[in-house]
């Protein structure tokens, strides 16, 4: 191949970013492209055509084994990545991994200091402390990073940048234990979120940190368990509030409680009706940032949520028992604080079957509000406010039973609070309206924008999907036949002209018309490790992020079925699907942001989460991995936040 092609190929690797994921190796093709500026584009003559990005594929790396313990005590990555040319030249990677910290270690904080690295904070941005070891007192951080977002800023201005001014949000879901390893802390701190200043080499694409910023979240009452997290079209981080807490309960409820008095030191303080909603963070150009919540989004278990292509349609993950398939269409494009929410009914034929024809989707109209009115409600009303609640069958015809969180309970809306319940007991209300509340349990989302296709995880098919279980609904639409404890990932198609169950108009192209199942996950007998689901196919899988110039799905695995959980990379178009990473035994993988380009280089965000959780499928590797992932996460209450790069494995020049 003559020099001039070879030019067009440099330039191709580096405009596409990386499409390999850099930074890359000292010697690799960063070397190639030294002097080849970003806004460079392939160059051809009538003699040398430009050479263009044909695919790009992963080579699966073997899971590890016990026979190479340390690859399973920490986040290890043996996969390769192939990027081809139209000309059948190729490149090869080799790809690692990059952390950026391990919670719980001492960042720059931009002004000279340093500060905790997922620490915790009251709602007057006083450190949380940890007293329960006796002379050991140190502030609460997280061993569970969750949500991550890179982006960028215009005239983004930080001190100490020499590159190129990146920026990724981290939130933080919850921390799993006190030091003293006994207190029970899950959902018991308001969840910190964090804003990281990055110095990108602008020759390489290597991220290095450079400030640490904690986001003030007084203004919006503190955070509630933020798990999965998505970036917008319009640059801003979308976070989550998980497993909203019940109303009903909350005022007797320990957990709820302790997060009360962690948070404003005061038991009785937050407001049940102020978490699970979605925050919305702002990134300035000096590294901090803003934040606000959308009440109007619904308060459901928001795990993950994906925007669609018009900028106002978002699909919405509820990782809860009886949970359900949430839209909510904005009144405006890039603008959360009004719109109309929709909750699916399922048709005939749902099934998790790939081969199986699709099950059509219809959609029921909740109500329309804005953030405003719906925070302004949560201030005022208490549930008792919006319904009455049994919890046995109080023989009174008024009543409806529906089931929630995998219990029956009896309901009756009280006059006039329609749009109440719709917006604040959104569970609640999508039952009585007739809803498929069947999904056990619903995780991440994420958009095929080119076929129109959004995805959607299926953490476990149990309980409530499974025909003939107490928790399942006769007619929802949702009963399979028996569970499938190691999950799916669901493919919905999106269109536009639909209408809700009233005969409305849905004012959106991007509506979820049908389901059908893409990949699944395979149960099996314990094998000599302690798998109790194939290791060669995905396990409960949880975070999704399409890449659209990768063609490609990444899958990030939250399982107790497999004794290391996985990252995976599944090809739309081939079907291929390769194992990526593989996160330390007893962690699940989160944080995945599939990025396609930043300043011309493309990344996989990268964290996961409570390495060395054991429970019973690690019975047989306890005892060999505690030691190795003690000594490597700080006595297992640390964990990594970091993303993934490549090596220049093999330079091809040739034709195939």
């Amino acid at each position: 191949m003559n020099q001039n092609t070879d030019l067009s190929r440099r330039r191709l690797l580096r405009m596409m970013g990386a499409t390999p994921m850099l930074p890359l190796g000292a010697g690799g093709v960063a070397a190639l492209l030294a002097g080849c500026g970003g806004n460079d584009s392939p160059t051809s003559t009538a003699a040398t055509p430009a050479v263009t990005l044909a695919s790009v594929s992963f080579g699966s790396m073997a899971a590890p084994a016990l026979a190479t313990a340390a690859a399973m005590a920490t986040t290890s990555v043996a996969s390769t990545m192939t990027v081809n040319f139209s000309d059948s030249s190729k490149l090869d990677f080799k790809l690692s991994y990059q952390p950026f910290f391990i919670t719980g270690d001492m960042v720059p904080n931009g002004s000279g200091g340093t500060i905790l690295a997922g620490g915790y904070y009251d709602i007057n941005n006083k450190a949380i402390v940890d007293t329960t070891v006796a002379g050991s007192a140190r502030q609460f951080f997280s061993d569970s990073p969750d949500g991550t977002s890179l982006l960028t800023v215009p005239n983004a201005n930080v001190a100490g940048v020499k590159g190129n001014t990146v920026f990724a949000v981290v939130q933080f879901e919850y921390t799993t234990w006190a030091q003293d390893g006994k207190t029970d802390m899950y959902g018991r701190l308001p969840s910190p979120i964090a804003v990281l200043t990055l110095d990108q080499d602008k020759a390489t694409g290597k991220l290095s940190l450079v400030k640490y910023h904690n986001v003030d979240t007084s203004g919006v009452n503190g955070l509630w368990i933020t798990c999965g997290a998505s970036l917008s079209p319009w640059g801003t981080h979308l976070s989550s509030e998980e497993y909203e807490p019940n109303a009903f309960t909350a005022a007797g409820d320990d957990q709820f409680k302790t997060f009360s008095r962690n948070l404003y030191g005061d038991e009785t303080k937050a407001n049940p009706y102020n978490y699970g909603h979605l925050p919305e963070v702002t990134v300035n150009a000096d590294g901090t940032a803003t934040i606000k919540k959308h009440y109007c989004m619904g308060r459901i278990s928001h795990e993950l949520v994906q925007v669609l292509g018009d900028n106002r349609t978002v699909i919405m993950g509820d990782d809860a028992t009886n949970s359900a398939y949430f839209v909510f269409v904005a009144d405006k494009e890039k603008d959360l604080s009004s719109g109309t929410l929709y909750v699916a009914k399922v048709g005939a034929g749902f099934s998790l079957d790939p081969a199986a024809a699709a099950a059509p989707l219809t959609w029921i109209k909740l109500g329309a509000a804005t953030s405003d009115e719906i925070r302004a409600l949560a201030a005022s009303l208490k549930a008792t406010d919006i319904m009455d609640r049994a919890t046995t069958d109080p023989q009174d015809a008024t009543y409806t039973k529906i089931v929630v969180g995998g219990k029956a309970e009896w309901v009756r809306l009280k006059s006039g609070m329609e749009k109440a319940a719709a917006f604040l007991e959104t569970h609640r209300y999508a039952a009585l309206m007739g809803a498929s509340l069947g999904f056990t349990k619903m995780e991440g989302t994420t958009v095929n924008l080119k076929d129109k296709v959004a995805y959607s995880a299926l953490s476990y098919c149990q309980g409530s999907m499974v025909a003939g279980n107490a928790a399942n609904v006769a007619g929802n639409g949702i009963a399979i036949p028996a569970a499938l404890n190691a999950g799916a990932v669901m493919a919905l198609s999106l269109k536009g002209g639909q209408k809700d169950t009233a005969g409305n108009a849905i004012n959106s192209e991007w509506m979820p018309a049908d389901i059908k199942a893409l990949i699944t996950g395979e149960d099996i007998a314990a094998d000599a490790l302690g798998n109790t689901a194939n290791p060669d196919k995905i396990a409960n899988p949880d975070n999704l992020k399409f890449s659209e110039k990768m063609r490609t799905l990444f899958i990030g695995e939250d399982s107790n079925l497999h004794v290391n959980n996985f990252l995976w990379a599944y090809n739309v178009d081939t079907k291929q699907l390769s194992r990526v990473l593989s996160v330390p035994s007893g962690a699940e993988s989160t944080g995945l942001h599939a990025v396609d380009d930043v300043n011309g280089w493309t990344y996989i965000m990268s964290n996961f989460q409570h390495p060395g959780d054991w429970i019973g499928i690690h019975a047989g590797v306890k005892a060999t991995l505690d030691p190795l992932v003690k000594a490597n996460y700080k006595d297992k209450f640390g964990a990594a936040v970091g993303y993934l790069t490549g090596e220049l494995a093999q330079f091809k020049l040739a034709k195939a």
